[in-house]
């Protein structure tokens, strides 16, 4: 089980090649390890096409029905436990989406598929 950043759900599910070997391997597994991502994840892409600073080819709903029709990976909630501990972390990232990601996935004991060197110095069990 990992935690994909949002970076890498985008890539693991519209653009695999942009994965680096580790990442991508690891992504292999999800179908039959599943995976989770927060739900900050589907708010940070909504916000990005909304934005024009990405086209994914379609609606943020229809990408997210996408995703729940893979039936390997979770959505997690952000709740007050996981407001809570991305407050308390003691990291100048100020990135709110980030700061949850690293909250989500300490809150599951999971590690994260990302590439942003932010959270690979933040959070040791990283996969990039």
């Amino acid at each position: 089980m990992v935690l994909l950043d949002t970076h890498a759900l985008v890539w693991w599910t519209l653009d695999p090649e942009k994965l680096s070997r580790k990442a991508s391997a690891a992504c292999a597994k999800i179908v039959r390890t599943g995976s989770v991502i927060s739900s900050i994840s589907i708010w940070e892409i909504g916000i990005k096409i909304r934005n024009g600073r990405i086209d994914i080819g379609m609606t943020i709903e229809e990408y997210t029905r996408k995703i729940l029709k893979m039936n390997c990976v979770e959505i997690v909630p952000v709740d007050e436990k996981i407001w809570m501990d991305s407050l308390r972390l003691n990291w100048e990232n100020r990135d709110p989406a980030d700061r949850v990601i690293v909250a989500t996935a300490r809150s599951r004991s999971v590690p994260i598929i990302s590439k942003d060197e932010k959270i690979a110095a933040f959070v040791k069990n990283t996969i990039w």
